[in-house]
């Protein structure tokens, strides 16, 4: 009922005078919107639609039996040779080497066993060859650690440094001009330590 009061309302029956008065009495067409998404649909829809008969296709050809050809000649049926029939294989008698590995074997073995046992016997002799010299090197360090006592000394007779009876060291004053003059002549550098060493 709005609605309908809104129709008849005076603006809306301006409103619609004008419009008829343009346009004639006429009513307008509605047309449907022109979309791409609808052309790519079909064109989507038909390559789809192509590909299923494509493979339709192709699966009644695989269905379809191909007769093989025909040989080249049909004189004679072609028949391939049979191979030769091969003998029986007989057996060999196999002479196995197991007691003779065996026996060299258990001789290596001992040999091994022999050579362990004696460098043990070897190491046992040597631990106590090292026993009995430490033992004696212990024995010879006590007795030297023994504390003997030392002598008392002589106060009788006490220490009384004596003077020196070498004269004492004269000073002499350096003459740097006669060395310099002596290595002028000479063409060679002059070296104060030399003068100082002499």
């Amino acid at each position: 009922m709005e609605n309908h009061g809104k129709l008849c309302s005076p603006k809306n029956s301006k409103l619609a005078h004008i419009s008829v008065s343009k346009h004639g009495a006429r009513n307008s067409q509605t047309q449907p919107f022109n979309l791409h998404t609808e052309q790519r649909g079909q064109k989507k829809e038909q390559a789809f639609v192509k590909r299923v008969q494509e493979m339709a296709a192709k699966e009644a050809k695989r269905r379809v039996p191909v007769a093989q050809g025909l040989p080249w000649t049909t004189d004679k049926p072609q028949s391939l040779p049979k191979p030769p029939v091969k003998e029986q294989t007989k057996p060999i008698a196999i002479k196995l080497h197991t007691e003779q590995r065996a026996a060299r074997r258990a001789g290596y073995n001992y040999l091994v066993a022999s050579k362990i046992n004696s460098l043990e016997i070897l190491r046992r002799f040597e631990e106590k060859i090292m026993k009995v010299i430490e033992q004696e090197e212990i024995k010879n360090m006590r007795k030297e650690m023994v504390p003997k006592a030392q002598l008392m000394p002589f106060f009788d007779r006490p220490f009384f440094p004596q003077r020196s009876t070498r004269p004492l060291t004269v000073p002499r004053e350096p003459c740097f001009h006669l060395i310099k003059q002596k290595c002028s002549i000479s063409g060679q550098p002059y070296k104060f330590h030399k003068f100082f060493n002499h």
